[in-house]
């Protein structure tokens, strides 16, 4: 659906009573909605039209609430969509889009948490971000009423708490998983609930550790909340600065320097590679396969001296500003990256090439934590999750920034659904990573590495497809340059939705395995 076609659409069918414009940027449009067609008409978009669900952006104003729901399009003339509404801030009811797009479920259960706002229509509302044994009622952490620097009053455990149960049968019980674990596991909640051997329910409690980045964000200047943006999910640091980069370079108006933008393609891949291998060393281990697993960590620690030989840092922590690059890298240094990332793909070949020959692997594997593509797309999943459903959605093809429109590149993609699906997936994506680090390397331009940024008040949406999936960083900024805003939408908090989808209806023996080929990080889900 191009353009014109959706504003003639939107014209015919809600007349009056929402009005399209076009948005900063050449590739949107905002639409101006009453709160009496928003549910109807992002149901369109999401159902009819064919558009992936974004996020949901709630900003507190002198006066009214401003509600900014983000879709966007794979479709080259359509791009992304902004649906915006408005009500007094005295008036706290908001319908839900819920009914529609499934995929805002979480959405407007955080907003309700973090705003005190209530979506009239959703099925379940309460005990998300801000548990219900833990935090006062009233306590709404993003008003600007609320300040991130005092401490909240004294919190006691609710010893009448009981977690939220749904079925309901004879021999019914529910096994606690979590959240305190052993090792380096992340603290997050499962209530598995059964009537014999197989999973019927599976209810997923996070935010344990909720370190409230977009408050602490509030009031600074755009270099510290780069600091904020990059480390709130390590393992994925480069991606989460860049996406914020993005976003500040919209705002400002910023171009940023051809050798920046081959090298940032390096950098993300680098940090793909490194990320997939990670999560295949996971998946080994999971299933017990310890020779795998620890050939697998090999190479993951090699990726990782490549990143701090090349970078100077492992996780590549301090290389993405806005306006390009922070440091430039070395021509020669870059080839010799891009010669230990070869040998390290042909090393990771080789084992997905044994791992196809174990039985026992793929016994563990196939056929086990279906999701099945209607449901992953219900859901909005993002990333290689999705892919590995049938859903080809990649930001760096549906929505190009920087250089990734200039390098060809394969988007993966399965049908299965299952587990050896989403790890075929991660194979398949390594060897897209290389290819494409390959042409960035083989283009590196002469000349700077940053453009310097000229800060201006305004509002932005940054993107980029992270190695999880679709990661979004809107920010707005007022007239001394200072952050008002700071909204952070990550592949973690987009498919821990769609983590019971996988685990239901199989064994329990099974959950840790399923749990292992999703990739899911509770760090970047409780930012």
């Amino acid at each position: 659906m191009t353009r014109s076609d959706l504003q003639q659409e939107i014209t015919r069918r809600w007349p009056g009573r929402a009005h399209m414009e076009a948005a900063p940027g050449a590739s949107g449009c905002e639409v101006t909605c009453a709160l009496s067609a928003l549910a109807e008409l992002c149901g369109r978009l999401f159902l009819e039209w064919d558009f992936s669900f974004a996020g949901l952006i709630v900003e507190e104003g002198d006066s009214e609430w401003n509600l900014r729901y983000i879709f966007y399009s794979q479709q080259v003339g359509a791009g992304w969509v902004h649906v915006r509404v408005a009500a007094p801030l005295a008036q706290r009811t908001i319908p839900s889009i819920v009914k529609y797009v499934h995929a805002a479920n979480w959405h407007e259960r955080e907003a309700e948490d973090l705003f005190g706002l209530v979506f009239e229509g959703h099925p379940h509302l309460g005990d998300f971000v801000l548990h219900d044994d833990a935090w006062e009622e009233g306590v709404e952490p993003m008003r600007r009423s609320f300040s991130a620097y005092k401490p909240v009053a004294e919190r006691r455990p609710n010893v009448e708490w009981r977690p939220r149960r749904i079925v309901e049968a004879q021999g019914a019980f529910a096994m606690p998983i979590g959240p305190v674990y052993s090792g380096l596991a992340e603290s997050a909640h499962f209530l598995l609930e059964t009537v014999g051997e197989d999973v019927i329910r599976a209810i997923p409690r996070l935010f344990y550790k909720y370190r409230g980045i977009e408050k602490i964000a509030e009031g600074r200047a755009v270099s510290d909340a780069l600091l904020l943006a990059e480390r709130f999910a390590a393992t994925t640091a480069f991606a989460h600065a860049l996406a914020f980069s993005h976003a500040v370079e919209a705002i400002c108006g910023t171009e940023v320097p051809p050798r920046a933008r081959a090298l940032r393609v390096f950098i993300a891949e680098l940090e793909r590679l490194r990320h997939h291998v990670s999560a295949i060393e996971g998946i080994c281990e999971s299933t017990a396969l310890a020779v795998a697993a620890s050939q697998a960590g090999i190479l993951e620690e090699d990726l990782l001296r490549v990143s701090g030989a090349l970078t100077g840092h492992r996780y590549l922590f301090g290389l993405a500003v806005p306006g390009g690059l922070a440091a430039d890298l070395s021509d020669t240094g870059c080839q010799e990256a891009l010669r230990r990332c070869q040998e390290v793909l042909g090393q990771l070949i080789h084992l997905e090439g044994m791992l196809k020959v174990s039985s026992s692997f793929l016994d563990r594997l196939e056929e086990v934590g279906f999701i099945v593509e209607r449901n992953a797309r219900v859901f909005g999943l993002v990333g290689p999750t999705a892919r590995a459903s049938g859903i080809s959605r990649d930001l760096r093809r549906a929505q190009p920034y920087g250089d990734y429109s200039r390098f060809p590149f394969d988007v993966p993609v399965e049908r299965e659904g299952d587990g050896y699906a989403r790890l075929r997936v991660l194979f398949a994506e390594a060897r897209q990573s290389v290819r494409l680090m390959e042409q960035a390397a083989a283009q590196l331009s002469t000349g700077p590495v940053v453009t310097p940024n000229r800060v201006k008040s305004g509002a932005a949406l940054g993107w980029v497809e992270a190695p999880r999936g679709a990661a979004f960083h809107w920010l707005r900024l007022n007239e001394d340059h200072r952050v008002v805003r700071y909204r952070i939408v990550p592949p973690s908090f987009t498919n821990w939705l769609g983590f019971r989808l996988s685990v239901e209806d199989f064994a329990f023996q099974d959950f840790p395995i399923i749990l292992s080929t999703l990739g899911l990080s509770v760090a970047e889900n409780d930012r």
